[in-house]
């Protein structure tokens, strides 16, 4: 008992749960079909795996395990954006993370949230290494470019350049460019995929996820596409880590609507 107690202890020390507030995150997506007791071998064994993502994620932005024997095992993943691993942030965001998604999935045994800089997700299914656009959210501004065709056009080069970034293994899933639109307007992009997937599977999960950008239209100002594989962004203000002081000159206060594929 006194160990168990230990290890309670630690857990709730890795997991920041005494100690910060966690920042809001972008989406959750907690999977009612897998209900679960919070006195549960399952539910103690996810307390576990997070305590062991935040600890060892921190050190490459990455890492995938599982923790627990047979009915009861789960399987977890944590990655920071690709231009975020090796700061302060990275760490800090998959604190909240961990934190975060007990607090709002307790009870289901398969869970995913997203944030800005980061990603997690656990289950009590096998999912290391195959693609999941099974659920998918799309946040996207509500007003429209000025020169649709053009914006088509250059939002199209855009995101082939940053597909094929995120297939060199090198760089880590991650890819992201700008292209000027005019004098005073650039857009801004990038694509993120778990680092679990092949190279082929990662393609397949950007294209899916970049197919979303004619969901909503093709010609909004901005667009977000979140899988559990993937994810994608354009805006027309900077986005990229670190974000300078003074960008927020460049952003638009538009509304921002939210879209479920596939739920």
């Amino acid at each position: 008992m006194k160990i168990m107690g230990q290890i309670c202890i630690l857990i709730l020390l890795v997991l920041g749960i005494c100690s910060i507030e966690a920042a809001d995150p972008m989406a959750d997506f907690c999977n009612k079909d897998t209900n679960i007791s919070k006195s549960s071998q399952i539910s103690a064994n996810i307390d576990a795996l997070l305590a062991e993502l935040v600890s060892k994620t921190d050190s490459t932005g990455y890492f995938a395990t599982s923790y627990g024997k047979g009915q009861a095992q789960v399987y977890g993943l944590a990655q920071c954006r690709g231009d975020v691993v090796g700061s302060k942030d990275c760490s800090s965001c998959i604190q909240d993370a961990a934190k975060e998604i007990r607090q709002r999935c307790p009870d289901q045994a398969a869970a995913t949230i997203w944030y800005d800089f980061c990603f997690l997700r656990y289950s009590n299914k096998s999912f290391i290494g195959e693609v999941d656009t099974s659920y998918g959210i799309i946040f996207y501004n509500v007003q429209n470019v000025t020169d649709p065709e053009k914006f088509v056009k250059e939002l199209g080069a855009l995101v082939d350049n940053i597909k094929a970034q995120a297939v060199v293994p090198k760089n880590l899933g991650f890819g992201k460019g700008e292209t000027k639109l005019s004098p005073l307007t650039t857009l801004y992009a990038f694509g993120q995929c778990t680092r679990d997937l092949a190279k082929l599977d990662c393609s397949q999960c950007l294209a899916i996820a970049v197919g979303n950008y004619e969901t909503i239209g093709g010609n909004r100002r901005g667009c977000r596409v979140l899988y559990g594989s993937c994810y994608v962004r354009y805006e027309l203000y900077p986005i990229f880590y670190p974000v300078g002081s003074n960008s927020s000159m460049n952003v638009v206060a538009d509304e921002t609507k939210m879209t479920l594929v596939n739920p």
